[in-house]
């Protein structure tokens, strides 16, 4: 039997990357798991890769009515969710002045709005006992020139942590945040050039960027029942590249 089994997740912006290895991992282990993508053609082909047990619904963590279908397709279908990894999200170096008012609302818009109102639309879905993690970034703890948008955009999120867990702990729901270091993802390839890749590898102690599959361990670890005792905490997966 696997360590989700019987389980029912929701998964933003899985499809691809450290989402869409996650969402492979936990059908794995027996979930039956709901993904959301913006475009239609990714997000069929991540429903081929998982191959089973999972629903597509195409939409934008940032459009409010969008979160409404995506919940209403999995009352209709499940009825419940047991796990909700809020990881949709996005980031693009914009240096102090040069800072635009579309490059700001973008970014909170999906990284801190967006992710507020997953979990709160999914609330009443939810089992009692059940687990929410977010997406976060060790880049809210380094302060990375071009990065203080997207980086205080995810700083929100340990916030969110602290409060929600307290508001939630009648119904034993735990709220962590799940923050990785450089990934090789297909949004790494659009965000940095070969030059940035480098000086990131060259500040993790391996000396190689992390892999989605080695983000997906940790997710499981987070969504099932190996981390009952786990909550509120910041879980920074980055091969110590934020400690060093």
């Amino acid at each position: 039997m696997g360590k989700l089994e019987g389980k029912v997740a929701v998964i933003t912006g899985g499809s691809s990357g450290m989402a869409l290895a996650s969402a492979t991992r936990f059908v794995e282990e027996g979930a039956y798991v709901f993904i959301t993508g913006r475009r239609q053609e990714a997000l069929d082909e991540a429903v081929k890769v998982i191959g089973r047990n999972v629903t597509g619904v195409r939409g934008d963590a940032a459009n409010l009515d969008d979160l409404d279908r995506l919940f209403d397709t999995v009352k209709r279908e499940k009825g419940k969710i047991d796990i909700l990894f809020a990881s949709a999200g996005t980031g693009e170096a914009v240096p102090l002045g040069e800072i635009t008012e579309q490059h700001f609302d973008a970014t909170f818009s999906l990284n801190t709005r967006g992710t507020l109102f997953t979990v709160q639309k999914a609330l009443p879905l939810f089992n009692d006992g059940g687990s929410i993690f977010m997406t976060g970034s060790v880049a809210s703890v380094k302060g990375f020139p071009g990065y203080g948008v997207y980086a205080a955009s995810k700083a929100a999120l340990r916030s969110f942590a602290r409060t929600w867990l307290n508001e939630l702990r009648g119904r034993n729901i735990r709220v962590n945040v799940l923050s990785p270091g450089p990934i090789a993802t297909p949004m790494q390839d659009q965000v940095l050039t070969e030059e940035a890749k480098r000086m990131f590898e060259s500040l993790i102690p391996r000396g190689k960027m992390g892999r989605p599959e080695e983000i997906a361990t940790v997710a499981l670890f987070l969504a099932s029942d190996d981390s009952s005792f786990v909550n509120g905490v910041e879980l920074s997966v980055d091969g110590g590249f934020s400690a060093i």
